[in-house]
């Protein structure tokens, strides 16, 4: 009589149809086919080598019953049948005896309204990307602030997608509060906080991204930080405007990431605020993963040049650990520690020099 631990085990079929959901519903990968065979899970390459290979193959790993997930080099085929059921299988078994293995096809929806996921992911050094955060962060040489706390509150929604020219678009809103506090004050004194919305469509085709958005910000001097500075409201520098931006990003394999673009300022406040600026960086997601799958080392480095500081460069650096889990799916909590050198990216600060270390902690949507 079977052990009731072996009696209760997921078949195959079981296996192949949960695999096929997580690739379409939790990462958004559609006609990806999925075979499963004992316990082994085998997906296509092109799906696995994609920015989300990584946190795909942990996903995979931990459904009941998976022993092993392995690379299979040939696409799905147009014709497959749609759907996430798994196909019946034939009749007669393969001639070694053994069961014929189980598969599923995920395939194009067409439009999706309010998917789980985004076409193009977050830049995870960029210091003003929307997302969850708090940090502690050392400013070296500010004349303010030499303890800070760092603090935001955004997020990027995917509003609709659907096909196009053999990838996908999609439209999305993006909203985002960045606030920096004085963690000498006794009273822990708000000092700026920049307000930012805008409109992202993004498209995506296998390893190559891009993203257009126009957005607008404005920052805000804290009250405590005014009361206390004796700054005239007559002379604070009131910091709007509208921007354009457009970037492109490619995936190189499993592990690495380049992007770049530009962006252009209009309708700005001060008018004589010099509009350009260019943005480009790397990105590091380790295929290995420690403490039993639940860690997987990250780092990346990001460069901003604006015409408003010359050309100089913006030198934004992070690394640390992402927590996994299927649980977080699909959003991604990050422990990183920080570096940052170059023009003040606090609003009302924007002519300052500087340079702070940290470390905190995020969450953000993929």
């Amino acid at each position: 009589m079977p052990e009731p631990a072996s009696a209760q085990a997921p078949d195959d079929a079981f296996i192949a149809g949960y695999a096929a959901a997580v690739l379409q519903r939790e990462f958004g990968l559609a006609a990806s086919k999925v075979t499963v065979s004992g316990g082994v899970v085998q997906v296509d390459a092109a799906t696995l080598q994609s920015s989300a290979g990584p946190r795909l193959r942990t996903a995979l790993s931990e459904i009941p019953g998976v022993t092993d997930v392995r690379v299979r080099e040939a696409s799905v085929p147009a014709t497959a049948a749609p759907g996430l059921a798994p196909a019946a299988p034939a009749a007669a078994g393969r001639p070694d005896g053994a069961p014929p293995p189980a598969t599923a096809v995920t395939q194009d929806e067409g439009g999706q309204v309010l998917p789980r996921s985004n076409l193009f992911e977050p830049l995870m050094a960029d210091p003003r990307w929307p997302r969850f955060s708090a940090a502690y962060r050392y400013f070296t040489d500010d004349p303010d602030v030499e303890h800070a706390g760092a603090v935001s509150f955004g997020e990027t929604f995917s509003l609709y997608r659907n096909s196009l020219f053999g990838g996908r678009w999609e439209i999305g809103f993006q909203a985002a509060v960045f606030s920096i506090f004085d963690l000498n004050s006794d009273s822990l004194d708000l000092i700026n906080a920049d307000y930012w919305v805008g409109i992202p469509i993004s498209y995506r085709i296998g390893d190559f991204s891009v993203l257009g958005r126009v957005y607008h910000q404005s920052s805000h001097l804290g009250d405590e930080f005014l009361l206390r500075e004796g700054i005239d409201q007559s002379r604070r520098i009131n910091l709007s405007y509208e921007a354009v931006e457009a970037l492109a990003s490619y995936d190189i394999g499993e592990e690495f990431r380049v992007y770049g673009g530009f962006s252009y300022l209009f309708d700005q406040e001060p008018s004589d605020l010099k509009p350009w600026g260019t943005q480009a960086g790397v990105e590091y997601e380790s295929s290995e993963t420690f403490a039993g799958g639940h860690l997987r080392p990250i780092a990346a480095a990001d460069l901003k040049f604006r015409e408003e500081s010359d050309w100089d460069m913006d030198l934004s650096l992070r690394a640390g650990v992402q927590l996994e889990s299927t649980f977080l799916n699909p959003r991604r909590i990050r422990l990183l520690a920080e570096y940052y050198n170059g023009s003040n990216p606090n609003g009302q600060f924007y002519s300052r020099k500087l340079e702070y270390i940290g470390f905190g902690v995020n969450v953000q949507l993929d």
